[in-house]
């Protein structure tokens, strides 16, 4: 139940913090683990973000958010949020060739 209220909250924070574009080669959704223990959990998240972007700061807003997110709606501690990125979307129009 934590994994499926992380996930949700992941999507969230992804679409607020990183809008990604929504072409037919588009993002996947994203996906999250919890891993609880005595009041507290481990949460672990994969998700693809948009290119270009502050790579760092986006990973960093979304933990938070997440992080928020999943204490209050599940009343435990969240001890640690690890984040992966599957994979960079480039933006629309942005070039895809060799640079010269």
């Amino acid at each position: 139940m934590v994994a499926l209220i992380t996930t949700q909250a992941t999507r969230e924070a992804q679409s607020r913090r990183a809008a990604l574009p929504s072409d037919a080669s588009g993002p996947a959704a994203p996906s999250a683990s919890a891993a609880t223990h005595t009041g507290s959990v481990r949460l672990h998240l994969a998700l693809d973000l948009p290119y270009p972007t502050d790579i760092p700061h986006v990973c960093e807003q979304i933990q938070h958010d997440v992080a928020e997110r999943v204490a209050q709606l599940t009343g435990l501690n969240v001890g640690e949020v690890t984040l992966t990125v599957r994979r960079l979307i480039p933006a629309a129009g942005t070039h895809r060739g060799r640079v010269r």
